[in-house]
């Protein structure tokens, strides 16, 4: 691939486009000899006149308009690739790619307060449980549940992990019936969320109670969010996130039994390209994250 040095390869294109060298000199904030050293260096790499200097300016020769011609589309091409680039880092849209469970039961009941705080920005949400992926993702950041690390990919720590079983009060006033709740276990519905499903056995180990799982009737959703609805409507009892279920407690649609949280070892993450221009955006969203993390904590 033969390309000429792409300095004098600009420099042509602006004279070329403008057909003044005081202009074009203007435009690329340089003086006037610098560009005609510029256009001396393409003309000698190759071997060719693309200008005649007259009196009054400068006019293209005839294989000056051809090949003017062929490289303004390239131009064009590399400028608008960049336009793409680095509009989203400049317009006021933040693209966040999270996943649906943390999205309805953490994210959206706290967005009103960043739209408040920062009502020019919009926050754009792609919810997705598919491995992360920056090159093929069209999003600035990302909350990934996980053990902090991601190829190509900067993870700040968001909050831990913590699990346990959490039901409606009247599954909690009917299990009781004169035995220990934990006894109950073993007699009771078990709610599954498919993509959680080692959460009730690492639970029941933590308790004493690994032989439970396994022989336990057991009821499988699709996700927590559906297996969460179960819990408080009487269905079972579950496993619950205890950040993505603090409102349900708070309003006791839902309570904790056994007060034995388990702490899972992974944690949520926000994750960023390890290649990112700065965005005081996006910084700005991060700080607010993690605050609104650690006030869920406290």
């Amino acid at each position: 691939m033969k390309i000429p040095p792409l300095n004098p390869l600009k420099v042509f294109e602006v004279v070329a486009r403008t057909n003044n060298l005081t202009t074009a000199a203007n435009e690329l904030l340089v003086s006037q000899s610098a560009v005609s050293r510029q256009i001396a260096v393409l003309e000698e790499y190759l071997g060719v006149q693309l200008f005649t200097r007259e009196r009054v300016g400068v006019r293209l020769t005839e294989v000056g308009v051809a090949y003017a011609h062929r490289i303004r589309p390239a131009f064009e091409e590399i400028s608008d690739a960049t336009k793409f680039i680095t509009q989203k880092y400049s317009d006021n849209v933040i693209r966040l790619r999270t996943y649906t469970t943390l999205t309805a039961r953490w994210l959206i009941p706290r967005l009103p307060r960043f739209n408040m705080q920062y009502p020019g920005v919009d926050v754009m949400i792609a919810n997705s449980s598919a491995p992360l992926d920056f090159g093929t993702e069209q999003c600035d950041l990302a909350i990934v549940f996980g053990e902090g690390t991601w190829p190509d990919a900067e993870s700040t720590f968001l909050m831990e992990d913590v699990i346990e079983p959490v039901c409606s009060p009247a599954f909690l006033e009917s299990a009781h019936g004169g035995v220990r709740l934990l006894e109950a276990l073993h007699s009771k519905r078990l709610l599954v969320s498919k993509y959680r499903k080692y959460d009730w056995p690492a639970w029941l180990a933590h308790a004493g109670m690994g032989d439970v799982f396994d022989n336990a009737e057991k009821m499988i959703f699709s996700s927590s969010i559906l297996t969460w609805q179960a819990a408080m409507d009487g269905l079972g009892i579950a496993i619950g996130q205890s950040q993505m279920l603090e409102a349900d407690i708070k309003s006791g649609r839902l309570v904790r039994p056994f007060s034995r949280p388990l702490k899972t070892g992974k944690g949520h993450y926000l994750v960023t390209p390890s290649l990112q221009r700065y965005s005081s955006k996006i910084a700005s969203f991060k700080d607010w994250l993690l605050h609104e993390a650690e006030q869920s904590e406290d």
